[in-house]
């Protein structure tokens, strides 16, 4: 009987530590990693360190949860989603990064397969997810913005900087005249 009641005392207490994680992530994405070797869940979880995310495997009950105490609930997360294999990809960080490196892997390993995740507190399904994985960084975007925004100034600026060779190039055949 003690038996029983530690494991239920360990499910709590996972539980209990989950919790704060989730509700403090920027994203939390619920992936499918059934045919993930040990090889490759110890690189993903490289990568995944890499942008200040993690991977974590907990039992699909425990998920659900660990998820409603967080306050990260959806009527889309049900039995369907949480069955099979189910890891939690948490990142603390840029919300985005970590499911750009899950699309990026799983482009080369076929695995793991996006579920659902909340990033930065909306709700998104399978479609959504791979869509935001194929976005370009986030320094990337600023590139692009900053570049259109001196797109014009640049364009003024050849203009004004013509102009004045032109008024050189006047003056300087009139004094030589």
């Amino acid at each position: 009987m003690n038996k029983v009641s530690d494991k239920k005392q360990k499910k709590i207490e996972l539980v209990t530590k989950l919790t704060p994680t989730l509700r403090t992530a920027s994203s939390v994405v619920l992936v499918n990693y059934t045919g993930l070797s040990v090889k490759l869940q110890q690189e993903l979880k490289s990568k995944l360190k890499e942008v200040d995310s993690d991977i974590v495997v907990v039992k699909n009950t425990l998920i659900k949860r660990a998820l409603e105490s967080a306050n990260l609930k959806n009527e889309s997360i049900n039995e369907n989603v949480l069955s099979g294999q189910t890891a939690l990809v948490v990142s603390k960080g840029d919300s985005i990064s970590a499911i750009q490196v899950l699309g990026n892997f799983a482009k080369t390993n076929n695995i793991p397969q996006f579920k659902v995740g909340f990033v930065d507190g909306n709700f998104y399904q399978t479609e959504g997810l791979i869509k935001i994985s194929t976005l370009p960084n986030k320094e990337v975007l600023y590139a692009q913005v900053i570049g259109s925004l001196m797109s014009p100034m640049s364009g003024l600026v050849g203009t004004l900087n013509g102009n004045m060779q032109k008024l050189l190039y006047i003056l300087d055949q009139k004094s030589h005249s």
